[in-house]
């Protein structure tokens, strides 16, 4: 399998917070969903891959390669953040002029296919925008420079559902194309519960895993249970437990428990919320 991004023992440290050590591998060709709580340090490692944060130790490459001694790889690397980082008083058409100077992959036309596919008027200025308009022009310039790889961070939150739909429909567009690869990280799990191929779930600075989504599901199973049943359930089995006024509620390994149980599939927020929250 080949990787568009590699991270090798990756430690960010803070004055009251860590990052890693992590190890962590994008396939190319998938989407990848990178799921955290507030804090746990998404933006530090998207920071990091994108070399504008320097690691305390650890390596990362884009392509087989380190950004920081390939200044070119960005032109094949388009990101969304959650802000967009252009000045209030410039035109959208200014903002093509600009990023011809800044990517010399740029492709005009392509731009202002976006601008008018996502019904962005030439001469509206930045500061006008609406924060799903920024969203759509960010996303107009990370996809108008031939870019293999597309990271986004929290692009999609606070925004409504339409506009999300839209967005993720450009992403898995984006996808068709067996070269191009996205990581997104993001706080609504139900839009990577459709669209992502892979997660990985980043939980106090560490990576707790990575899984194939199907898989993941597959996985884990929930049941609830009373504190009396609870009793003859292999601690192996239990990844997270909540109480409730008839016993416990349980995520659990399904490979552990019996085959007689009866579980209900869980989503990825059931998992990811089972885990941070859960009693264990």
């Amino acid at each position: 399998m080949e990787y568009a991004i590699e991270v090798h023992q990756l430690i960010k440290r803070y004055e009251d917070f860590t990052l890693g050590p992590i190890d962590l591998k994008v396939p190319k060709g998938y989407l990848i969903g990178y799921i955290g709580e507030n804090g746990s340090g998404k933006s530090t490692t998207l920071k990091a891959i994108l070399g504008l944060i320097q690691p305390d130790s650890g390596k990362i490459t884009v392509f087989g390669n380190q950004v920081k001694d390939n200044p070119q790889l960005l032109n094949k690397i388009g990101v969304v953040f959650d802000n967009l980082f252009l000045p209030g008083e410039m035109k959208l058409k200014e903002v093509g002029k600009y990023c011809s100077l800044s990517f010399t992959t740029w492709q005009s036309k392509q731009f202002e296919e976006y601008l008018h596919q996502f019904k962005l008027s030439p001469n509206k200025k930045v500061k006008d925008l609406s924060r799903g308009m920024k969203m759509k022009l960010s996303l107009s310039i990370a996809l108008s420079h031939q870019a293999e790889l597309l990271i986004l961070d929290e692009a999609t939150s606070g925004l409504d559902p339409v506009v999300r739909d839209e967005i993720l429909d450009i992403l898995l567009e984006f996808l068709q194309n067996e070269s191009h690869t996205v990581l997104i990280s993001s706080h609504i799990l139900s839009d990577l519960e459709k669209t992502a191929d892979y997660i990985a779930f980043l939980h106090k600075g560490k990576l707790l895993f990575m899984e194939q989504k199907d898989q993941l599901i597959e996985e884990y199973g929930l049941c609830s249970v009373s504190n009396e049943a609870m009793k003859t359930i292999d601690p192996e089995a239990i990844v997270g437990k909540r109480s409730h006024a008839f016993g416990q509620e349980l995520l659990v390994k399904r490979s552990l428990v019996p085959e007689s149980m009866e579980l209900s599939k869980p989503s990825i927020e059931d998992i990811m919320i089972f885990i941070i929250k859960g009693e264990v």
